[in-house]
């Protein structure tokens, strides 16, 4: 479903949701996953949940916010839900969470959550404006006040690096 917004089309987000297990080679010697292969996963699910939203390439342009919570152990199931909570005029913040699950007791845990910084992408590999988004619910409009501040801290952080004269692309 989109919606005709003036100039731009409003869209839902759809959440997105990716399942692995966790291999002894994706394991320290503690027998926990690696926390970069934790980042894969959630890089690759915000990739895919802004893709499917905004239908254009995308790249991740930070992370924010990584919060591991408990460690994920050899052999348990994971999934990670993503979701667009945030959109400026071309990038989009992407909540993701990491569940982890005990395969055979059914035991379910939240172990990471973090947010990533996207940037939608033309053909000639320039950043072009994504759609807007449709805010449901109360829910949806909180995640996207939360968006809007991780927004705000990526433009204050980048405001410091930047030269003088130069100007930000959203």
């Amino acid at each position: 479903m989109s919606i005709q917004t003036g100039q731009r089309v409003a869209r839902p987000a759809p959440e997105v949701h990716i399942a692995d297990i966790v291999l002894p080679n994706q394991t320290n010697n503690h027998g926990t996953m690696f926390g970069g292969d934790v980042l894969a996963l959630m890089d690759r699910a915000a990739g895919i949940a802004a893709l499917r939203f905004c239908r254009q390439l995308v790249v991740t342009a930070s992370t924010e916010q990584i919060d591991f919570r408990t460690p994920i152990q050899r052999g348990e199931l994971i999934e990670a839900l993503a979701r667009v909570i945030y959109v400026g005029r071309t990038s989009l913040i992407v909540r993701i969470h990491i569940y982890a699950e005990h395969a055979l007791i059914g035991e379910r845990r939240l172990c990471t959550t973090g947010y990533f910084s996207m940037v939608a992408l033309d053909e000639q590999n320039h950043p072009t404006p994504v759609p807007d988004l449709v805010l449901a619910d109360e829910e949806a409009q909180d995640e996207w006040k939360l968006g809007e501040d991780i927004r705000r801290g990526i433009d204050a952080r980048r405001a410091v690096r930047r030269p003088s004269g130069a100007s930000a692309q959203r």
